[in-house]
């Protein structure tokens, strides 16, 4: 049988065999080829729909944003303006955490700044708001969203 074993298939597109594992199971992936002893087989096509996977992810697509633009890949001849859509989105979303990520460096360097003030306190230590940073806005969610582990 000819491809990629899953070993040799995930090394290539940089993530482990659990990974693919679970994308077949979550149908991210098709399902692939298997020899009479149940072992997989992924074609050069695959492996492009895995490095597509990747790279996706790493521009913060999440699994199910991931399978509505594989979807589209599919559909070429509709997914344009749904495809633009998604992105669009998703460029809202990263511009509004990097907003998020200015405000807590602002506040960072006003905290480093006042530790290295004579008068021996440490506001770092205190992390007391209203003492930090009482003109601005107080950032109430998490700067950097948790990512689920998948493999």
């Amino acid at each position: 049988m000819s491809g990629y074993r899953i070993g040799e298939a995930a090394a290539r597109a940089g993530m482990s065999a659990d990974t693919l594992r679970y994308y077949e199971r979550i149908g991210l992936m098709r399902r692939v080829l298997r020899d009479g002893g149940g072992r997989r087989y992924y074609t050069d096509a695959e492996l492009e729909r895995l490095r597509f996977i990747a790279r996706a992810q790493a521009m913060d697509f999440t699994l199910a944003e991931i399978g509505q633009l594989l979807e589209l890949r599919d559909h070429p001849a509709t997914a344009r303006e749904e495809a633009r859509r998604l992105a669009h989105s998703k460029l809202e979303a990263v511009t509004g955490r990097v907003r998020t990520l200015r405000h807590l460096r602002d506040e960072l360097r006003l905290l480093l700044n006042l530790c290295a003030g004579a008068n021996g306190r440490c506001p770092i230590l205190e992390l007391q708001p209203e003492r930090t940073a009482p003109a601005r806005k107080r950032i109430t969610q998490p700067a950097i969203r948790r990512r689920r582990k998948f493999a």
